[in-house]
């Protein structure tokens, strides 16, 4: 950085992206082979490349904003634009998903029952695990805000046992989840209602588990002194994804539990 004239941070080249391209690959060819053929030794590779490349892609950027100073504040202004830009397209993913689910519960044809939900389709009770999912997003948005502003306060103590909490309410989330899933009276082949059900809710659970992730690593940089009190985009940009996943569940209760 001493040797540039300007603010910005060339990033060196990284094979991170080739095997994260190649895991992504594997990760598809290996989920159609594991449902097909019922063989893993696919699906198991592309996990372990999947997850080295996480880790050391993770370590080169923190890296580059810890430690060698490439972080500056133009960089970091970059970042929020592209990070912003990110939940974005992940809101126009969801988007279909609710299209799909309204074009279909709004208007349901014959081949439906016209009804909605179809005829011989249970929903479950969205006042039951729904709701205490509900409840236990709504939390963890509190305690991801929490641990933000002890964060801006220099409070590492509160900040670490917020953020320790949210982590914690994620994979809490995750469980409650799962058990719903081992209880549903239908699944994802039972027609328009199971497919788009388990498709916006499974991935709405996907993008639980991603950010449980991306705030369990935050936590460790939080624990290694890695933010300062005007130094935490890493940590910001997780709360941002976080309360992203946050509204996206209101509005998947409101829709397919509540309204649907």
């Amino acid at each position: 950085m001493t040797h540039q004239a300007h603010p910005y941070h060339m990033v060196d080249s990284s094979p991170w992206p080739l095997t994260g391209a190649i895991a992504a690959f594997l990760t598809t060819s290996g989920t159609a082979l594991w449902f097909h053929s019922n063989n893993t030794l696919i699906l198991k590779l592309a996990t372990l490349a999947t997850a080295l490349t996480m880790i050391q892609w993770w370590r080169d950027v923190v890296r580059e904003a810890t430690f060698q100073g490439h972080h500056t504040k133009v960089v970091q202004k970059n970042m929020r634009y592209g990070m912003a830009l990110f939940i974005t397209s992940e809101v126009f993913f969801f988007v279909g998903f609710f299209w799909a689910f309204y074009h279909l519960s709004l208007s349901p044809g014959p081949e439906l029952g016209a009804t909605w939900p179809p005829t011989g389709i249970t929903p479950l009770n969205p006042f039951e695990v729904p709701l205490l999912n509900t409840m236990v997003l709504l939390t963890s948005g509190v305690t991801i805000t929490w641990s933000h502003h002890a964060i801006m306060e220099g409070n590492k103590k509160e900040a670490t046992l917020a953020l320790l909490l949210t982590v914690t309410v994620g994979v809490y989330f995750t469980l409650l989840q799962l058990s719903e899933y081992m209880e549903t009276p239908f699944t994802i082949s039972d027609g328009a209602y199971g497919s788009t059900f388990f498709v916006a809710t499974g991935f709405h659970g996907l993008h639980v588990m991603i950010g449980t992730t991306f705030l369990t690593i935050t936590l460790l940089r939080l624990l290694a002194f890695h933010f300062t009190t005007n130094h935490h985009f890493g940590f910001e940009a997780a709360a941002w994804y976080w309360h992203f996943v946050d509204v996206v569940w209101m509005l998947l209760y409101i829709s397919i539990y509540w309204g649907g």
